[in-house]
């Protein structure tokens, strides 16, 4: 994720401080019990009451098991980070990619105790399987493109993952997306492996490492761990919420046209992306240009910006998306709303004129949240069209890559896609403040449901092209070329 998205905005910007025991915490003192059990069953209220998805995966029972689980967890005196730990744990078991303790909506203190840790592996790299392969290396240890890191401090790097992965969000049982989580890239201000790391299997200030070059010989390697903020002086995708200048960039190779988009995360952006985007098309329609390809690979989400994209290539108007779009509730109960931080408190009445679904749901239809219909827009593009995806397209790319694939608009090249087809939560969300502990947890609101049966997995592209250490130790990129071809 490129970008902090629409789930950020927040940040920061809650009303509370934090509580004592949450202050303790940060000082390394211990969490109460009592500020953990009084959290947990708060955190159950809110959820069971507002959370579309969570039964998707689960069965009652199951999330009664889960929550059993925390409990017995926090049955004893816990430092903040182990129970931060203990959170993401059981929210990652529901299996939805914007259910999770965000990294962006804790408190500053939190942050600063928890994530700002100069534990960091100074390498960029992938997950390939359970194969930890190097993909940059931005702080010179020597460690080429391709090679494979094989254990680090003496365990292996499967073993790591292992350890990780019941922490990493992502919808259904797309472990796709979990591995990409779990990667390395440059592409987020916190890496979900640089705090899980430190936070589950231990962190360092240095580290030995096991390594496999790609002509296959092994050494030992010793290398410093770096900080956060070295860290984030590799991060490749500019802070797209906050923009005033143009973020994507569009350039001629051939006779194709490459749209490199790697965020859409433009909640608080000054640029007029949308101005931008026509005067691009409309170029493209000028020069006659016969190929457009679309590079999303590195963006997860924020605003539907594929639409305004949609609108220049399509002849007639279509639905964005089919799905039914359900809500739990219709108004948001008195006792909850204290805890429920958003940026637009029309949340609170989500439901208001939706119709009874079911005896769980309400289907949202004729309200300012229904799905949108796409109107053509201007004078149409109608060259040929390529959408480059993978395992980061888990919101609206995730959205949009469907779209593509559903409405037979382009093809889709490139790798499986994070997301899930049986549906995904999102759309709206609150920040629930457990206000004993002072930590945080996402809760998304409106749940989209296919209305035919579809398989728990991303979408498979049209040309699947995996990435393999040869072609990252060669620096080629086959899906681009493939794309050109």
């Amino acid at each position: 994720m490129g970008e902090y998205n629409r789930r950020t905005v927040m940040s920061g910007a809650s009303a509370a401080l934090l509580t004592g025991a949450a202050r303790g915490a940060v000082g390394s003192a211990m969490l109460p019990v009592s500020a953990m059990q009084d959290d947990i069953r708060l955190l159950r209220q809110g959820y069971e009451a507002l959370h579309p998805g969570l039964l998707r995966y689960n069965t009652f029972a199951q999330i009664d098991a889960g929550f059993a689980a925390l409990s017995a967890a926090a049955s004893r005196p816990l430092t903040l980070a182990a129970f931060y730990v203990a959170l993401s744990r059981f929210l990652a078991t529901i299996r939805c990619g914007h259910s999770y303790a965000n990294f962006y909506n804790q408190k500053k203190a939190v942050q600063a105790a928890l994530f700002d840790t100069p534990t960091r592996i100074p390498l960029q790299f992938t997950w390939l399987g359970d194969r930890m392969v190097v993909t940059a290396d931005p702080f010179a240890t020597g460690i080429v493109p391709g090679s494979e890191i094989l254990g680090v401090d003496g365990r292996p790097a499967a073993d790591i993952l292992a350890a990780l992965m019941p922490v990493a969000r992502a919808d259904g049982h797309n472990d796709a997306k979990r591995r990409q989580l779990m990667s390395v890239l440059g592409e987020d201000g916190y890496e979900s492996f640089d705090v899980f790391h430190a936070l589950i299997v231990g962190g360092a200030t240095r580290y030995t490492l096991d390594v496999r070059a790609p002509d296959g010989r092994r050494r030992t390697a010793r290398v410093e761990a770096v900080t956060l903020a070295q860290r984030r002086t590799q991060q490749a995708a500019p802070d797209a919420q906050h923009a005033d200048a143009p973020i994507w960039s569009i350039d001629r190779r051939g006779d194709a046209a490459v749209l490199t988009m790697d965020s859409w995360g433009l909640y608080d952006s000054k640029w007029d992306w949308q101005g931008w985007l026509d005067q691009q098309v409309d170029r493209l329609i000028a020069d006659r240009v016969p190929r457009l390809i679309v590079d999303v690979r590195r963006n997860e989400g924020g605003l539907d910006c594929g639409d305004a994209l949609v609108a220049r290539i399509i002849e007639r108007p279509l639905v964005a998306d089919p799905a039914r779009r359900l809500v739990r509730y219709q108004t948001l109960p008195d006792a909850l709303r204290p805890y429920c931080d958003t940026w637009d408190r029309s949340f609170d009445r989500l439901g208001v004129g939706a119709r009874r679904y079911d005896d769980r749901f309400w289907e949202l239809a004729g309200t300012d949240h229904d799905a949108p219909v796409i109107a053509p827009k201007g004078r149409r593009y109608a060259g040929r069209l390529s959408v480059l995806v993978g395992p980061q397209n888990s919101s609206a790319t995730f959205g949009f890559a469907q779209m593509i694939q559903r409405e037979r608009l382009g093809t889709l090249i490139g790798e499986p896609t994070g997301g899930n087809r049986r549906g995904i939560n999102g759309g709206c969300f609150y920040f629930f403040r457990l206000p004993n502990t002072g930590l945080e947890a996402d809760l998304p609101l409106i749940g989209t449901f296919p209305r035919t049966a579809q398989p728990d997995a991303g979408i498979i592209p049209d040309i699947a092209i995996p990435r393999t250490p040869a072609t990252i130790a060669s620096g080629a990129d086959p899906v681009m070329a493939r794309a050109l071809a």
